[in-house]
């Protein structure tokens, strides 16, 4: 918050960091599997399809239970043919052992980015998500992120969208805490907490210049 003025003002609206929340409710591949069916869809969607297919499971998220489902399982869930097809391809990655799930927890970022890559329909996105999300590594920015893009944007008042090149310097100043600062960053993109008003929200971003964007630097 010391680092970066408008950063500090989005965490102080928005309270305790909520990061460690998806950790306890999923495992290593249940992670996986919803953050293929999530790929490209709303929130609203992607938690109904996502619903409707563990429900379709005999019990919890495994690579034998999903890979058992047959195709019009996987159709009246909701999954279309491609992310049947990712799916299908991660548990046999998990299966054989392409992707050696127990030990991602001892590789570095970029290993476990390599690791979850081999599978169909998991980009550097994807495991990215996985990174922040189940591993907790504290010091993640995705940068092809469409929603951080957005908040980067709008939180700085840019006129343009910011290149990754420049999100990547912005980045530099949130080390190393990244992830924390992207989880901020997501939930700029909502609206304001209870009891603040649009008006005071907007006050406040008023009240701040980032250095990223000051012509000149002032001091009181």
């Amino acid at each position: 918050m010391r680092q970066d003025p408008v950063l500090g003002a989005i965490i102080k609206e928005h309270g305790p960091c909520g990061l460690g929340a998806a950790r306890d409710r999923f495992d290593h591949f249940a992670m996986l599997v919803r953050a293929i069916v999530f790929q490209q869809l709303s929130t609203k969607a992607a938690t109904t399809i996502h619903g409707r297919l563990v429900a379709a499971l005999p019990g919890t998220v495994t690579p034998q239970a999903l890979a058992a489902l047959t195709e019009d399982q996987m159709r009246t869930a909701g999954i279309s043919r491609q992310k049947a097809g990712y799916l299908r391809d991660l548990c046999e990655k998990v299966s054989s052992g392409v992707v050696p799930l127990p030990a991602l927890d001892g590789m570095t970022d970029e290993e476990v980015i390599i690791a979850l890559t081999h599978v169909k329909g998991i980009g550097r996105w994807s495991a990215e998500m996985f990174l922040i999300f189940r591993l907790q590594r504290p010091d993640v920015l995705p940068l092809g992120d469409l929603g951080i893009l957005n908040a980067i944007q709008k939180a700085y008042r840019l006129r343009k969208k910011p290149t990754a090149a420049r999100m990547a310097k912005l980045g530099d100043t949130w080390r190393p805490y990244r992830s924390v600062a992207s989880w901020y960053l997501w939930r700029s993109l909502e609206p304001p907490a209870p009891g603040k008003s649009q008006r005071d929200a907007r006050q406040t971003a008023s009240r701040i210049t980032h250095p990223d964007n000051r012509k000149e630097k002032t001091s009181r």
